[in-house]
């Protein structure tokens, strides 16, 4: 059916203000154990699937889309309200929920959570959207040939493993709380429009860590941020503070008042978050990122994201880290674990015994990473190392470079779409942020905090103007 389309969604909020995000972490801090890093590397498989579908990848992994969300969070829905668990994504840019009677969807997952199916006809809020509504017109760009009169607004989802969810869009109350000061709030309900799925298939509804559905914060038009700045209420804005010590940290939309930040832009006519990297440097010691050693040009294929765990390196210049960062252990002997990890035994403070790994962009903005953030101890004593060979292309056969959290724990990063630019600085992630009302001027202060033992939804802050959603990431054991 050409009425049933791809990757379409469109936010409406009727609330003005800051919202806050309560999110679990999946993997949570480090932890020990090989069960451990092979999770992490199943997680960036999957995701390079979905995330990045329109480059080639020789990765590995099961490359399930649900092994692809490293955060989630649980947002309530509906009049009464029911609680459901979605995946947080920056790579894709919809939010559906599987719905009551939905066709493969999951029952069941391992991440000790219960599953929930939204039922239209037992919220006395909730409206099925038809394809004549002007909504529906907005989303497709137009009316569609097929639509007849009491015909619903349906989309479809294919993911880079070709896995797919069908539905509808239906219109109904979320419950938020209000942040009227600091650390203060209160509960109201916003009205959004969003995807109810009928129908899964491939491996979305049956991965053992399988969640209600999917909100994204890409950068499309069809993205939560996107539609919510279309709507006048929040700036394209949002930033993420991943604390690597116990898996914790913030994940904000809106004004960033503190801390301050040194941003570079981002490269233009790119679906994802793009930078120029100029040089590498591994213990002072710059490495030849030359073309003519490399053989191809590494400017402008450097992807920044939170999502994925690991960093991925094209392989001319993941050989030359590893060398230089084994400079100064030269006796110590490699081994291979899970046949895909270079690991070592080594007894003594990682941080004394090897080098800052630093990456250089525009601007002279630099992004340190530390040894005990790239390297992962899986036993007493055995650490494995976190740089990957990406042995990602892109479409014209360039190498691809892609930084994910052992790169950028422990930092404010910071995402200015409406100016095109992204930053960061090295920050506390268990402590908190200010964020500023554009309109007040007032700023208010925002911290990590432990949800576990909190069972309230989504917060908001009623700022007019910016949106705050401070995502509260919390380690699970």
């Amino acid at each position: 059916m050409n009425s049933r389309r791809h990757l379409l969604l469109f936010l409406l909020l009727t609330v003005k203000g800051n919202v806050v995000f309560k999110v679990q972490h999946k993997f949570g801090g480090r932890g020990k154990g090989v069960e451990a890093l092979r999770a992490l590397k199943a997680h960036d498989s999957g995701r390079h699937g979905r995330l990045l579908s329109a480059v080639d990848f020789q990765l590995g992994g099961n490359g399930k889309p649900t092994d692809a969300a490293l955060y989630y969070t649980k947002i309530s829905i509906g009049s009464p309200p029911n609680d459901y668990y979605v995946q947080v994504d920056t790579g894709s840019d919809i939010l559906w929920v599987n719905c009551k009677d939905c066709d493969q969807c999951p029952t069941k997952t391992d991440l000790n959570i219960p599953l929930n199916q939204y039922d239209i006809t037992a919220s006395s809020t909730g409206k099925k959207i038809m394809c004549d509504q002007e909504f529906c017109k907005t989303v497709f760009t137009g009316p569609s040939s097929d639509c007849k009169v009491g015909m619903a607004c349906e989309y479809g989802i294919t993911y880079g493993d070709k896995s797919k969810t069908e539905g509808f869009f239906v219109n109904d109350y979320i419950r938020l709380d209000q942040v009227s000061g600091n650390l203060k709030t209160t509960i109201m309900n916003g009205s959004i429009a969003f995807g109810c799925s009928t129908k899964q298939s491939g491996d979305l509804g049956s991965s053992s860590q399988a969640v209600d559905g999917i909100i994204g914060f890409g950068q499309l038009n069809t993205s939560v941020l996107s539609q919510l700045a279309l709507s006048k209420k929040v700036k394209k804005v949002f930033s993420h503070c991943l604390d690597g010590r116990i898996g914790g940290g913030i994940f904000a939309i809106g004004e960033l008042a503190q801390p301050k930040v040194n941003s570079i832009p981002l490269v233009k006519n790119e679906a994802h978050y793009n930078v120029l990297m100029k040089a590498v440097d591994v213990g002072g010691q710059s490495l030849d990122l030359s073309t003519e050693f490399l053989g191809y040009d590494t400017s402008g294929d450097t992807i920044i994201d939170s999502g994925t765990t690991l960093a991925y390196l094209p392989s001319g210049l993941y050989n030359q880290v590893i060398e230089k960062m084994m400079v100064q252990q030269p006796d110590l002997q490699t081994h291979s674990v899970e046949e895909q990890f270079k690991c070592f035994w080594y007894n003594g403070n990682v941080d004394d015994g090897f080098p800052v790994v630093t990456f250089h962009f525009q601007g002279k903005i630099l992004l340190a990473v530390y040894p005990h953030d790239y390297l992962f101890e899986v036993r007493d004593n055995e650490y494995c190392i976190g740089w990957q060979s990406s042995g990602m292309q892109s479409r014209d056969g360039k190498e691809l470079t892609l930084l994910g959290d052992i790169v950028l724990s422990n930092k404010i990063v910071l995402y200015d779409l409406e100016n095109q630019t992204i930053g960061w600085t090295d920050y506390d992630c268990s402590s908190s942020i200010k964020v500023k009302d554009d309109v007040s001027g007032n700023i208010y202060s925002v911290s990590a905090h432990d949800i576990t033992s909190d069972s309230s939804p989504i917060k908001v802050s009623v700022l007019p103007i910016v949106l705050l959603m401070a995502i509260l990431l919390n380690s699970i054991e």
